[in-house]
């Protein structure tokens, strides 16, 4: 790892900004390398990563690897994936369920560095509303759903997914198209990016 994305990662996993804010405590959880081609940007560690401090180490991680056609040990291989979510650290559980959303100073303060030095980075992949917002701005639809439906249009760079909750069960249930177009060219796209 270069020196600079090294120090960054150290900070990051250093940073307390939201200390007093957050009901379990700081423990920033990403990873990455300068030769890692495909970034994951999700929401924010949910409360098996934060106990863990191994993102996505939970049943929407799950998920996400089926989608991926891809085993534990290569969505783990720094060398070849970075994650970062908008949120670092787990923003604890809203009373009515589900998580509480990323905390709002995370992703400005840590994203622009990190993904500038996240040089060999090919694709990215915007897993859920948060990330969507964030790096498609106004170029994203109306919803979730149409931006994710119009996933030909972000790329190379971006592709946007729907969360891999249990929560969007149902959502992938109304929407057929999802599993039958985009997951097939969610695999052959990240393969290009992982092994061209």
């Amino acid at each position: 790892m270069t020196d600079d994305l090294k120090n960054l990662f150290e900070q990051a996993r250093a940073c307390r900004l939201c200390e007093a804010v957050l009901p379990h405590g700081c423990r920033p959880v990403l990873r990455g390398s300068p030769s890692a081609r495909l970034l994951i940007v999700g929401q924010a560690p949910g409360a098996r990563v934060h106990a863990s401090g191994i993102p996505w180490n939970d049943p929407s991680g799950d998920r996400l690897r089926q989608w991926l056609a891809m085993d534990r040990d290569a969505f783990y291989d720094e060398s070849r994936i970075a994650i970062v979510p908008m949120g670092l650290c787990y923003p604890g559980t809203a009373p009515k369920g589900g998580d509480y959303p990323p905390r709002p100073e995370c992703a400005p303060l840590w994203h622009p560095p990190l993904r500038a030095a996240l040089t060999g980075v090919r694709l990215t992949l915007l897993v859920g509303s948060y990330a969507q917002a964030h790096y498609l701005g106004n170029r994203r639809q109306r919803t979730m759903t149409d931006t994710v439906a119009a996933w030909r249009d972000y790329l190379p760079e971006f592709l946007p997914l729907p969360h891999p909750s249990w929560r969007n069960t149902a959502w992938l249930k109304k929407n057929p198209w999802f599993d039958a177009e985009l997951v097939t060219a969610l695999r052959r796209r990240v393969t290009a990016a992982l092994d061209g």
